[in-house]
């Protein structure tokens, strides 16, 4: 079984801070809970990253964009990440609007 190297973009970092806060305004425990799964579903891509669908911004870049989602409902977001050459690197997490 293959394994991919997992890296989080400054962008990404930013992306999971900002929504960290945001959920932490209002209920502390819920954001770290949050934002443990989401580590665990990011870092999950190192097997099989490919499991993931392609994102529809993928049709407008000259690569393939891939997306995961995390969480339900207000906390849900997307995890947009590329697959090359062994390595995973999530490019940003953004709010899924539903």
């Amino acid at each position: 079984m293959k394994r991919h190297r997992v890296v989080v973009l400054p962008a990404a970092e930013r992306d999971i801070g900002g929504a960290y806060e945001w959920i932490a305004d209002a209920d502390t425990d819920a954001a770290i809970k949050w934002y443990n799964h989401l580590l665990a579903v990011i870092f999950s891509l190192d097997i099989f990253p490919e499991r993931a669908p392609l994102a529809p911004e993928s049709k407008s870049f000259n690569r393939q964009i891939r997306e995961i989602f995390h969480g339900r409902r207000r906390h849900k977001c997307r995890i947009l990440f590329t697959v090359s050459d062994g390595e995973v690197r999530v490019l940003r997490v953004r709010q899924a609007r539903a």
